[in-house]
């Protein structure tokens, strides 16, 4: 087994979550499905926010959350039961006002081999109309200080 030290990273220090391939995560073909990397993606994104003080306490008080706009993941190799894995994630964007975006790594430690790099957006909703809206400033700092530079942000409209 790798230490984490040793992985390399597509930027620097990671928000990390362990993960161990499940039987019922594997699909037909013996391999994790894709739905499942979809979950462990917004595992390891609610479990960053959360660390950073955007808890779900924050979210109801505010009447605002950052929903998913868009996912992009590249399957660079296929996981299967019993692997264990590390999910990295950064935030690499956020505009100060609706969107920011989040980018992620999936690894297995026993060989160093990356098996997933994914990107997410998301904007800010009012809760109760699922509508875009502003973000109110405890999203905006918290938001604001965490994004990490030189990753892949927010595209251009």
């Amino acid at each position: 087994m790798t230490d984490q030290g040793a992985i390399q990273w597509d930027l620097p220090d990671p928000f990390t979550l362990d993960i161990t391939v499940r039987d019922e995560d594997t699909d037909r073909l013996g391999h994790a499905n894709n739905v499942v990397y979809v979950r462990w993606l917004e595992d390891v994104s609610w479990a960053h926010i959360e660390s950073l003080g955007m808890t779900w306490d924050l979210h109801e008080a505010t009447g605002k959350a950052m929903a998913i706009t868009r996912t992009e993941i590249d399957y660079l190799a296929s996981a299967n039961a019993g692997d264990r894995l590390i999910l990295g994630t950064w935030l690499t964007g956020y505009d100060g006002r609706l969107r920011s975006s989040r980018q992620f790594q999936l690894v297995r430690p026993a060989d160093g081999k990356t098996l997933v790099r994914a990107l997410s957006t998301h904007a800010c909703v009012n809760m109760k109309t699922q509508r875009p809206s502003r973000a109110p400033r405890e999203f905006a700092e918290i938001l604001g200080a965490a994004v990490v530079a030189g990753g892949r942000g927010l595209p251009a409209d």
